[in-house]
């Protein structure tokens, strides 16, 4: 149970924190879609995932295609793990940073660079004492602090206003804002395209995950994992809906002061937060933030670690002394934490969109294949000519790209959601099945 409520906090992270109520303004409720795809996700994770990783005892989760195609399907899962992590924590991070440096560290005088530095160096003071127990029961104490955080502020609305809770949700309900299906196919945003992608979401970004299932892994056997899962699916889908009914709150409340939207969705939060409710809130709002950001943050620069020392370095079968294996792995932890600073850094001058649309974009290329190889591996008995496997997966999400670029003038006027994940998933299995060996 302590896995399961801990893991609230790194599936959603700063991003949901921030970045999904500031969403309901392009989106209204449709995000739930997604979530109800969640269920449907975490079940396949539960009944297929989780007994394979189980059986084969692993400790990272890609050595299994090493086992089942050989080498390089081995390498280049763990690559597109890597690829995928670094842009996505980064991008949690650099969500985060970028409010306290607006909102906060600006007043004092700090530039952007040094405020991410000191996010990075808190990080790597704490997961270089512990290991993965350590960020369990500090994923813990942050979701409490986080769910805690938007509760206080919609209470702080709600008394801010002057009208009961209870009227204020009834509000929520009425408003353009809670409007969960949108019927029109060529939408990005089309509830079936929304609730299949969350079902495939969910797998990729925590069952082929090495940073969610290295805490899955450490339940004591499959069927608490298994419990886990589930309990994790449908808490999700409560806690989910509270950020997207706060979101509504503050449009309402922005409303009804007449106060200016930021042109950048993800700074709605902050700027009620911090400059129109109580000091209170302010405070509330920024220990949610950081624990929000944490949670996620600690457990993705140690996975990472993880993935690059066994999967790369070979650290288990290296024969070094435990002394120098851990001397290594803090080397790495260090050179981790550098990466994903740079990255942040890159990201500064980049960003004009809703995080959590970017996070789930790249999802969708950096994803799909290790979507693709698990399901061939696991749903088919083909072996395939493993040093083809390069090729195939980096053809996959380039195939996906040029098809997204060209969609609205090739289909018809359709565009692409986050449904992209799937079909590279398709095509990555479709490319393997033609390197498949014969007979």
């Amino acid at each position: 149970m302590v896995v399961a409520y801990g893991m609230i906090g790194a599936s959603l992270s700063g991003v949901t924190f921030i970045s999904v109520p500031g969403w309901v303004r392009d989106s209204q409720f449709s995000y739930l879609m997604v979530v109800f795809g969640y269920l449907l996700g975490y079940a396949a994770i539960a009944g297929v995932l989780l007994p394979l990783y189980y059986r084969m005892n692993l400790t990272s989760i890609y050595t299994y295609l090493g086992e089942r195609f050989g080498f390089w399907s081995y390498k280049m899962g763990a690559l597109f793990f890597l690829f995928s992590r670094f842009i996505g924590s980064s991008l949690r991070m650099y969500l985060v940073v970028s409010v306290l440096q607006v909102f906060v560290f600006d007043a004092w005088g700090l530039p952007f660079a040094a405020t991410a530095s000191l996010f990075i160096l808190l990080i790597l003071l704490y997961t270089f004492r512990g290991g993965i127990k350590t960020i369990v029961w500090t994923d813990t104490l942050q979701t409490t602090f986080m769910l805690s955080a938007v509760i206080l502020t919609v209470w702080l609305i709600s008394r801010e206003m002057g009208e009961p809770l209870m009227s204020l949700m009834q509000k929520v309900k009425e408003s353009e804002f809670s409007k969960v299906m949108i019927t029109d196919w060529q939408d990005r945003n089309h509830y079936l395209k929304q609730f299949f992608s969350g079902a495939f979401i969910a797998i990729v970004m925590t069952g082929l995950d090495q940073d969610m299932m290295q805490k899955n892994l450490s339940c004591r056997s499959l069927k608490g994992a298994q419990k886990n899962m589930i309990t994790l699916s449908i808490t999700l889908v409560f806690v989910n809906l509270l950020f997207l009914s706060l979101g509504a709150l503050l449009y309402i409340y922005a409303a009804h002061l007449q106060i200016d939207i930021p042109s950048q969705s993800d700074e709605l939060y902050p700027l009620i937060a911090l400059r129109y409710l109580s000091p209170l809130a302010g405070i509330v709002f920024v220990i949610g933030l950081i624990s929000a950001a944490y949670s996620s943050a600690d457990s993705a620069l140690t996975a990472l670690t993880t993935s690059i020392s066994l999967d790369f370095l070979r650290l288990d079968h290296s024969g070094k002394s435990p002394a120098q294996k851990q001397l290594i792995r803090r080397m790495v932890h260090i050179g981790v934490a550098a990466v994903v600073l740079g990255i942040i850094l890159i990201f500064s001058v980049l960003n004009n969109k809703a995080v959590i649309q970017e996070v789930f974009t790249i999802a969708g290329y950096t994803y799909g294949p290790l979507l693709g190889m698990f399901t061939f591996g696991i749903f088919s008995s083909w072996k395939i000519k493993d040093r083809w496997v390069p090729l195939a997966v980096v053809s996959a999400p380039l195939i996906c790209y040029v098809l997204s670029l060209n969609s609205i003038r090739w289909f018809g006027g359709y565009v692409f959601g986050f449904e992209l994940l799937i079909l590279n998933g398709l095509i990555t299995f479709l490319l393997l099945w033609l390197i498949r060996q014969r007979g």
